[in-house]
């Protein structure tokens, strides 16, 4: 069986961040969404719940960190540089923030770091693993 992830996500506005998240390649499943919380869906393995500040204070009373901190920082793969660079210009398009971190172009490897709305940080990275360097 294949391990799934589930990752939660405070927000501020559950329609912005649906938009955004929809932009950017990620589908609605209405099965596991309400007006506190939307489930997005990147892959059979890859799920990100939104949830209202009110929801979320449902699952800890833990501080909501600010929209210019990074608590993590989240990878996801692209099909191609030119995959990595439309995501990047998405964000930018539908509220996000592109480019937050600087570009890293590593030849084989090549990522852009963007926020969404509330400031969670994303990357968006495509590699070629038969150009890893070997290491000596």
């Amino acid at each position: 069986m294949s391990r799934m992830i589930f990752v939660n996500l405070p927000v501020t506005d559950l329609a912005v961040s649906m938009n955004f998240y929809k932009a950017i390649g990620f589908e609605n499943n209405p099965d596991f969404t309400d007006d506190t919380a939307a489930c997005m869906v990147l892959s059979e393995t890859l799920n990100v719940m939104l949830l209202t500040h009110a929801k979320w204070r449902t699952f800890t009373d833990r501080p909501i960190p600010p929209a210019t901190s990074s608590e993590v920082l989240l990878a996801l793969s692209c099909d191609s540089r030119e995959a990595v660079d439309t995501m990047n210009n998405l964000a930018a398009e539908n509220g996000g923030t592109k480019d937050i971190n600087p570009p890293q172009d590593y030849g084989w490897m090549y990522s852009h770091s963007l926020a969404d709305p509330d400031g969670h940080v994303w990357e968006a990275m495509w590699m070629d693993p038969t150009g890893i360097p070997e290491r000596g």
